[in-house]
């Protein structure tokens, strides 16, 4: 086991990301986060609240993708379709989509279709915390927090307070 990133590490990392995100997009005007439901949500949330200590509103929800990703659909398992209701609209908005771990690319892909399914954003932004790689699609982030080489035998595990973790990112062996 390796300790990739402690709780002030992380934090420091979504303080870095949001402003990276302010810089890129020259203020927040017409931004919105839109987290990968579980861990990309918590990290849209983080963002959100790294926006809001600086004075700055920045609107936050999380998506469901199971019904978009193509490796999780089997005639053994469908998911649970959960409709996205995130209280806002992403037409015209520069929506920066928010994950834990960029891997694959599938669960970007999937996430994707679910947005287009709310609406014709003006862009989307894909912010990611750590970066493994290991791409089976041609999908890049624009914000990284770290990245991460890692073999197929090395597991990630992100841990988030809201989600009963300890705001830790810890490399183990499978």
């Amino acid at each position: 086991m390796s300790v990739i990133l402690d709780k002030a590490g992380l934090a420091r990392m979504i303080v870095r990301l949001s402003h990276e995100i302010e810089e890129r997009n020259e203020g927040t005007e017409g931004v919105c986060l839109l987290g990968i439901k579980r861990g990309g949500e918590a990290v849209a949330r983080r963002v959100a609240e790294a926006f809001a200590a600086r004075g700055v509103f920045v609107p936050y929800a999380g998506i469901s993708i199971g019904m978009h990703r193509d490796d999780l659909v089997t005639s053994y398992f469908i998911p649970e379709a959960e409709k996205n209701e995130i209280g806002f609209s992403v037409e015209g908005k520069r929506v920066v989509l928010c994950d834990d771990v960029l891997h694959t690319g599938r669960s970007v892909c999937a996430a994707i279709d679910a947005i287009f399914e709310l609406g014709r954003p003006a862009c989307v932004q894909l912010l990611e915390l750590i970066d493994r790689g290991g791409r089976e699609l041609p999908v890049r982030a624009d914000y990284v927090g770290k990245n991460v080489p890692m073999s197929r035998s090395e597991f990630l595990d992100v841990g988030f307070a809201e989600l009963g973790g300890d705001d830790t990112v810890v490399i183990r062996k499978r």
